[in-house]
């Protein structure tokens, strides 16, 4: 579609020619579908999208002190210590559990009739909460650490690294009880981790 209005305006602009020179050729029409094309069609330009310009929050450059706290939060003793603790409370939390539906806490075969005091009963399931603590805490902190070095050494965050650090640490844990053991228990961890990290990631 075309405007006689705005054809007008553009031959009016246009300077007029010299005596015996030839007259212009007259402006081509202006055609409003190209136009829409460089305005909302494929030729639009993409505006570079600024925060600022819409108000948001600037993002502050980083202090010397958040670089340092994010350094040692992404340190290998650091993540080792944080499972630790993360292994310690789930392992308790299970281990009093366990030992809350199990028949025999407080059992004294010395005296099998004998009806065990609720006083037995809490000691018994917190002998077993510490130990299933203990446990789990050094599981804990043994994957996490290897994983960490491994993952570091390799340069790569993948499912590869869960499968050599369950590896390394199922066979430190069962060479305790000898190399058929060890070698069980690098299998059985390796598989299990790799199992966690497909389900995870």
């Amino acid at each position: 579609a075309e405007r006689p209005w705005v054809c007008k305006a553009i031959m009016a602009a246009q300077p007029p020619s010299a005596p015996g020179e030839p007259a212009p050729p007259p402006p081509p029409p202006l055609q409003y579908s190209l136009l829409l094309q460089h305005l909302v069609g494929d030729k639009r330009q993409p505006r570079v999208w600024d925060p600022a310009t819409l108000g948001g929050i600037p993002c502050p450059p980083k202090s010397e002190e958040q670089k340092m706290v994010e350094r040692v939060m992404e340190s290998c003793p650091f993540k080792a210590a944080l499972a630790c603790v993360g292994g310690f409370v789930l392992g308790g939390a299970f281990g009093v559990f366990t030992a809350g539906i199990d028949t025999n806490v407080g059992f004294d075969p010395k005296d099998p009739y004998r009806t065990p005091t609720a006083k037995e009963v809490l000691k018994d399931m917190g002998q077993r909460g510490i130990s299933y603590a203990k446990n789990f805490a050094i599981v804990g902190a043994m994957f996490s650490c290897t994983e960490c070095v491994v993952e570091s050494y390799r340069g790569k965050s993948d499912w590869k690294n869960s499968v050599i650090s369950g590896c390394i640490t199922g066979g430190a844990i069962g060479f305790r009880a000898g190399l058929k053991a060890g070698v069980i228990g690098c299998g059985g961890f390796a598989a299990f981790s790799a199992a966690v990290d497909y389900y995870l990631r």
